[in-house]
């Protein structure tokens, strides 16, 4: 039997349908798809989370793979190192010693305390770097919640802004450029921006959370910190994952209040309420990328299942795409150090 003639395929396409718009040709090369892209990640745009502790060492976090709990010193060199790669700001949460603990939370407002002596270190030997600090009862409370509790177990919300506004203002005193209440009691914004105001801390800005929800993903941040609640849940104060339009009135009142930044947490699973804060306010958003989320990733990638450094940028640029100007990650160093490597 006679062998057919091979055909010989034309080497470029050959118009077969009548398309007038190829959206294709503006991805047809990376310097293309540079110049048309509308959303771009930066190290700049991220807030790196640390935790601190009273040791003069530093040490591994279990329910944290890759972060850690930072002495004093050890913290000042962490951010040098994340400063180079252009981290310009970065916020820190201290692990409390139980001995220190109360109902109250005195040692939250401290001028002595972990915190100030931290924020102190920092802008003595890093001070081109911002520093926030966390403004919440929690690591400081023997109750473990962001509030004073009665002996009812009800969260007290004017009792607990009185020690929040001695937290912030504490914070301020030692240098702090931004405090960020995360708490979600009614009106602290207000009245933490009135005490520094009285206090001659006008300059302090107030990095809200706005919009901080009642959410699965925080438990490894509560290990890092042990700072779990010892009774009950966080549903009386913070969000209902449920709702959305109930955000923009926490907008709507932190805005009227004072707040410079706003702030949706979780991130990930929020993206639409990203949006939704973008559209609606001419305010900096902020997202912030928790614990549970990092851990995630760290686990799906280290298992082999993801490749972390593309998994990282495009879980951090959905956000950015999401209408985020801040994005407060605990991959911010590692992530830093990818976009600078892409950059050259």
């Amino acid at each position: 039997m006679k062998q057919g003639k091979k055909i010989k395929m034309p080497v470029k396409d050959t118009p077969s349908l009548d398309i007038c718009a190829r959206p294709r040709r503006n991805r047809k090369s990376r310097s293309i798809r540079n110049l048309v892209r509308e959303n771009w990640l930066l190290p700049e745009d991220l807030v790196y989370p640390l935790f601190i502790h009273v040791k003069d060492h530093d040490e591994e976090i279990e329910s944290m793979p890759g972060c850690r709990r930072w002495s004093v010193s050890g913290l000042v060199e962490e951010v040098r190192r994340a400063h180079v790669l252009g981290i310009g700001a970065v916020m820190i949460f201290p692990a409390v010693e139980d001995s220190l603990k109360s109902q109250f939370a005195e040692e939250s407002y401290n001028p002595r305390g972990l915190v100030p002596e931290a924020v102190d270190a920092l802008k003595e030997q890093v001070p081109e770097v911002s520093v926030i600090t966390d403004i919440a009862l929690d690591p400081y409370s023997s109750d473990g919640h962001d509030g004073v509790v009665s002996a009812s177990g009800e969260i007290l919300n004017d009792i607990t802004v009185e020690v929040l506004c001695k937290q912030a203002l504490c914070h301020a005193t030692a240098g702090a450029d931004i405090v960020a209440p995360s708490d979600m009691m009614d009106g602290r914004v207000g009245a933490i921006r009135e005490i520094l105001d009285e206090e001659g801390y006008t300059n302090v800005s107030i990095m809200s959370y706005t919009a901080k929800y009642a959410s699965s993903f925080y438990g490894p941040f509560r290990g890092a910190l042990d700072s779990a609640p010892r009774g009950g849940d966080k549903m009386t104060y913070q969000m209902d994952p449920a709702n959305s339009t109930e955000a923009l009135r926490e907008l709507i009142l932190d805005e009227e209040e004072g707040a410079d930044i706003v702030m949706v947490k979780p991130a990930g699973y929020y993206l639409d309420l990203v949006s939704l804060f973008r559209e609606n306010t001419d305010l900096p958003v902020a997202a912030y990328q928790v614990s549970g989320e990092y851990l995630m990733i760290k686990a799906a990638c280290e298992s082999g299942w993801l490749e972390e450094e593309k998994t990282v940028l495009e879980s951090l640029l959905s956000i950015k795409r999401a209408g985020a100007d801040i994005i407060i990650t605990y991959f911010a160093r590692k992530a830093a150090e990818i976009l600078n490597q892409i950059r050259g």
